[in-house]
């Protein structure tokens, strides 16, 4: 933890991590609120459904895309304009009843044009920080930004049902603008370029790491959209349970990742703590006990932001400068993937057998990235020896003065 005190007094690293997690903050409500007012509006969870869907599938587009233009643009030119555009659009669809398929194509729009400021930090922060401080800082991040998941859907829920769906809407809109204009305006934003790759659009995928990061994360966010399904399946929205249960899930990735997260990475490292992720949720099928599903998925949380944080640090310490923005852009595309493809798993298995099904569907997703890990440890970085800052580009790496 000591290593942690040093990393948050360098200049300018806790003004990113406070601005980055504050401007991310609507990704952990929007999709929580855009079903809820789009169920009160049209009185159907099949239209929310199509709505959201039309989201994520603009989401899962921009993501690599955005990402390349901030070596095209510059960040803060892509971040505003996203920003702008994304605003517009949640804030017509909490203002103007409309019919659904105009809910549908703004849905779309508020996914395509959600801002890349994931892919904006993570390429940041190899030139905030020095070499030894980078995966440390890859970890601090990974683990801070369960507090979205921790805070974000209580307050949404709790402003869409005690004061109104199109208010919990604008709230939104209020953090994406205000939280994105802290970033945007974070002197760090404006003294890193991006150099513009040569590459053509996709070719970083070829990148063994890359391509792994992307699987993995797809998996791994595919067994956390299982467990959720799981959990408020199991104990439905009567009750705090649910909420709690996913609440320890949460805190264990915290946990987890501040108390073993700046452990050297080899490349066994991402086998290693997806394994724990795999044995948690194993357990987890095997009881729908809320002191069992707590005390499991707490330990099956302890993996995840480690894990997380592995594949951040093998991204940046495999590609070159100018196409890190890109790569993140894919591997944030794989786990909104990921995540649609867990619920809809865990959602037909519990139709079928009832909510002891999404369990068993979050352990095989668990448990086939472990595979994948271990299968392919060979083509993981070994970090033990290096830092993970990016690999030089033909032209000089800007770095912040």
């Amino acid at each position: 933890m000591a290593g942690y005190g040093d990393l948050v007094r360098t200049p300018g690293v806790l003004r990113i991590i406070a601005a980055q997690l504050t401007a991310r903050f609507p990704n952990g409500m929007t999709s929580l609120a855009l079903l809820l007012h789009i169920e009160h509006v049209t009185g159907s969870y099949g239209a929310a459904g199509l709505v959201l869907a039309a989201t994520s599938v603009g989401q899962a587009i921009s993501g690599p895309v955005t990402s390349r233009w901030m070596g095209m643009w510059g960040m803060r030119k892509v971040l505003g304009l996203t920003t702008v555009i994304c605003a517009v659009a949640i804030t017509t669809i909490a203002l103007v009843e409309m019919v659904l398929p105009a809910y549908i194509a703004l849905g779309l729009i508020a996914g395509l044009s959600t801002p890349p400021v994931q892919s904006a930090a993570r390429t940041i922060y190899p030139k905030l920080v020095n070499s030894r401080q980078l995966t440390p800082l890859f970890s601090l991040d990974a683990s801070l930004q369960e507090i979205i998941w921790i805070i974000a859907p209580v307050l949404i829920t709790f402003v869409a049902t005690q004061i109104g769906t199109w208010e919990a809407l604008i709230v939104i809109v209020v953090i994406l603008v205000g939280g994105g204009s802290w970033f945007i305006l974070s002197p760090e934003v404006g003294r890193v370029r991006i150099p513009r790759s040569k590459r053509r659009f996709g070719v970083v995928l070829t990148r063994p790491p890359v391509l792994l990061a992307t699987v993995i994360g797809f998996l791994l966010i595919g067994a956390c959209a299982a467990v959720e399904a799981g959990v408020v399946s199991t104990f439905g929205h009567g009750g705090p349970e649910a909420g709690l249960v996913l609440a320890v899930f949460s805190i264990g990735s915290l946990a987890g990742g501040l108390t073993f997260g700046h452990i050297p990475i080899g490349s066994w490292a991402m086998a290693r703590r997806l394994a724990i992720v795999a044995a948690g949720l194993v357990l987890t099928s095997l009881s729908l006990n809320v002191w069992w599903l707590g005390g499991t998925l707490f330990a099956a949380g302890i993996g995840i932001a480690p894990a997380l944080a592995v594949l951040f640090a093998m991204t940046s310490a495999s590609v070159k400068f100018s196409d890190t923005a890109e790569a993140y852009g894919w591997i944030g595309t794989g786990q909104l993937i990921g995540a649609a493809a867990g619920s809809a798993v865990a959602g037909f298995l519990i139709d079928g057998t009832g909510p002891q099904g999404a369990y068993v569907a979050a352990a095989v997703f668990a448990v086939a990235g472990f595979a994948v890990a271990a299968l392919f440890a060979r083509a993981f970085p070994d970090l033990r020896h290096r830092d993970a800052s990016p690999l030089p580009d033909t032209e000089p790496s800007p770095i912040i003065t």
